[in-house]
């Protein structure tokens, strides 16, 4: 097992030497969706952030349980006090019932992920389907005297719980500088302190998803969910709490409060938040048209783009930023990485016809670690990269006849190379494969055409063929084998 791993941990600021909870295992547990709406291209990069975690871990032989929620609930707009939840909105504008709602969005942001070439969790459990043990933690929360309820509803008591440890540990915020600066809100009254946050809500009247318990019909708070989840599935505490930068407050911040109460532990040992994705420079807003969804980009029919990209494409483009960084999304961008991922399939094509040699002079063994070092600092996918293609350097080397390698060093390069493509990066090569393959079919049917015309002594169309195929970057040449062409 691999003992060289760093991972940056939020909640110390710094990286770290990973150390599971239990030797050659891992549990790991990300935010998943609320299916209210088309999935977002910011959360397509949060989900393959955790993808490319969730391969490395497995790639260098751990035995990782993978789960990732499903917010099918319905929760109030960023849990406020009052107002109506996403779900039900959406169900109420659309004259469908909200479980339709879920359905619908739910099958989308499956349909995405795998074209995008992201790995199921091994688990995906809902909100829904877990309602009696989110009473159950809020009854365990009452009895301990760190929660109390009000007219039906039940709130965590953050002063009391910071009385014995620190509300804020995660995002760094001091609760007594947060009670200074909150402004007196209308239906706060009710709570204790400003900063307690729901774990049961009555519902009212309109309030289509509610469900019975101790308090009266109600529905659960947005945190408590994934603490029910999370622990559930991978006990009182586990390895990895993946999500968004914008869940490090207060949604994580309180299933840290949450977990810790309950169960007399801090449930997560390492946090890690993947950044923002912006389109053209600014942030992605649906209300100021500048947004793109993702099939938007595997179609072409956007006007943020000159055309369509295949989703393996697009995955390369996002690996390219490490997942703590800001990643801008443009057109200029995307095309960029296109040509980038295809000069790596091309060369994974290659090395397919690459015979070892008696000798070898080039090193292997230096350059498999850098590629493993890459991934061990932070899961360093764009250093990663740039090491692949000092590998592709390599293959063109080897194949061109200025470098030679011997058949243990090619196996060796075959076997890194593609484990780290095709396994860790799930990078496809299907899709370059085929837009070369249609390339070369269309080139050669013009090439026929043109020879034709040249038969006929059709010489306007003849040169038109290989004027325009030119201006398009394809040269032709003419040989007593035939035309051939380079591009």
């Amino acid at each position: 097992m691999n003992s060289n791993l760093h991972i940056y941990n939020t909640l110390s600021g710094k990286k770290e030497l990973f150390k599971p909870v239990t030797e050659g295992h891992v549990g790991m547990y990300v935010c998943g969706p609320t299916v209210y709406s088309n999935v977002h291209l910011g959360n397509v990069r949060t989900f393959m952030s955790f993808d490319l975690v969730y391969r490395y871990l497995k790639f260098i032989g751990y035995k990782v349980r993978y789960v990732r929620n499903i917010t099918d609930a319905g929760h109030l707009v960023d849990d406020a006090e009052e107002g109506e939840d996403k779900i039900a909105k959406k169900a109420r504008l659309e004259k469908l019932e909200p479980m339709e709602i879920v359905q619908r969005y739910t099958l989308d942001f499956h349909n995405i992920l795998d074209k995008l070439n992201n790995l199921p969790p091994n688990i995906e459990p809902t909100a829904t389907g877990h309602i009696i043990e989110q009473i159950e933690i809020t009854k365990d929360l009452l009895a301990k005297g760190l929660a109390y309820e009000v007219n039906g509803s039940v709130y965590f008591d953050v002063i009391k719980y910071n009385k014995t440890h620190h509300y804020g540990i995660l995002s760094g915020r001091n609760l007594d500088d947060m009670i200074a600066n909150t402004r007196a809100l209308d239906g706060q009254e009710i709570k204790r302190n400003p900063q307690d946050f729901a774990l049961w809500k009555k519902a009212e009247p309109e309030h289509i998803m509610h469900w019975p318990s101790p308090w009266g019909e109600g529905f659960p708070g947005w945190h408590l969910e994934c603490t029910a989840m999370s622990t559930k599935y991978l006990g009182n505490q586990f390895d990895i709490h993946g999500g968004g930068m914008d869940l490090k407050f207060p949604h994580h911040e309180c299933e840290i409060a949450q977990g810790t109460a309950c169960n007399g532990v801090a449930p997560v040992n390492y946090w890690m938040h993947a950044n923002m994705l912006t389109l053209n420079g600014k942030r992605m807003s649906k209300s100021t048209g500048n947004n793109i969804l993702p099939n938007e980009i595997f179609t072409g029919e956007t006007d943020k783009l000159t055309k369509a990209y295949a989703p393996s494409v697009v995955r390369f483009f996002m690996l390219q930023a490490h997942y703590r960084s800001n990643l801008d999304f443009s057109d200029i961008a995307i095309a960029a990485a296109e040509k980038g991922h295809n000069r790596l399939m091309e060369a994974m094509e290659l090395l397919k016809k690459i015979k070892p040699s008696e000798s070898s002079d080039v090193e292997i063994e230096s350059w498999r670690k850098s590629c493993f070092d890459a991934m061990d600092d932070d899961f360093n996918a764009p250093i990663l990269i740039a090491k692949i293609f000092d590998g592709v350097k390599i293959i063109n080397t080897v194949n061109d006849g200025t470098a030679s390698i011997n058949g243990v060093d090619l196996a060796l390069l075959k076997e890194t190379i593609q484990g780290f493509v095709f396994d860790v990066l799930g990078l496809e090569a299907v899709n370059a494969n085929s837009n070369s393959e249609l390339l070369e079919n269309v080139v050669n049917m013009l090439i026929k055409m043109r020879k034709q015309a040249r038969d006929a002594k059709n010489w306007a169309l003849s040169d038109q063929i290989r004027d325009e195929l030119l201006a398009l970057g394809i040269q032709l040449k003419d040989g007593k084998d035939g035309t051939s062409f380079t591009y």
